[in-house]
């Protein structure tokens, strides 16, 4: 049995969601970030945080790329060209929007007051735009890596959906492209959870 620790506005919504697509049983613990509870866990209290029977599982995408492979779903075969494909896509999307997005987070809010640097912020903006277009080039079929979605797909629409809450403009394939993700079953399931502390 799975414990998943976090908050729903976070990277946590990630394995949750891909938690639901795998159908697999599950706990879910809403955990603030650098609480106490984080903090327990975790010695950088980020979350989301996966508790395993074997362990726990720090980082959102190591925590999909593990229930994947382990449930055999929402991937491609490791040691396969498309399993390859598949992770390039994936660390694709960290570097050029996940990354830029939350920079945005860090000047933000994420940093102290006096380490904020606002003239930073429109650069990510535009980056976030710029790579969109990128990304979606790279789409080989109506999901990230064929006819089928996969770990990437999760990835995208959640960036995606950041943006969007930030009001960043994205290229129309990548906003159809979480359109058609947030529309599943899955996705609706996670986004049901309620926050309790």
């Amino acid at each position: 049995m799975y414990r998943l620790h976090g908050r729903l506005r976070s990277r946590t919504m990630r394995p949750l969601w891909l938690l639901e697509e795998l159908e697999v049983p599950y706990d879910y613990v809403s955990v603030a970030p650098r609480s106490p509870e984080a903090l327990a866990l975790n010695p950088l209290g980020k979350v989301p945080i996966l508790e395993t029977d074997d362990g726990i599982v720090l980082d959102s995408l190591a925590q999909m790329h593990f229930l994947a492979d382990t449930h055999g779903g929402f991937t491609h075969e490791a040691g396969t060209i498309g399993r390859a494909r598949q992770d390039a896509f994936s660390f694709a999307v960290l570097e050029m929007m996940d990354a830029n997005l939350w920079t945005l987070a860090l000047h933000s809010f994420g940093l102290p007051e006096e380490m904020r640097v606002a003239a930073v912020k429109p650069a990510a903006r535009e980056m976030v735009t710029m790579f969109s277009g990128r990304i979606a080039d790279l789409m080989e079929g109506e999901y990230a890596t064929g006819d089928a979605p996969t770990v990437p797909d999760i990835l995208l629409a959640h960036c995606a959906a950041w943006a969007r809450g930030l009001k960043i403009d994205l290229d129309e394939r990548v906003l159809e492209h979480m359109r058609r993700m947030r529309a599943r079953p899955a996705f609706e399931r996670a986004s049901a959870h309620e926050e309790t502390a």
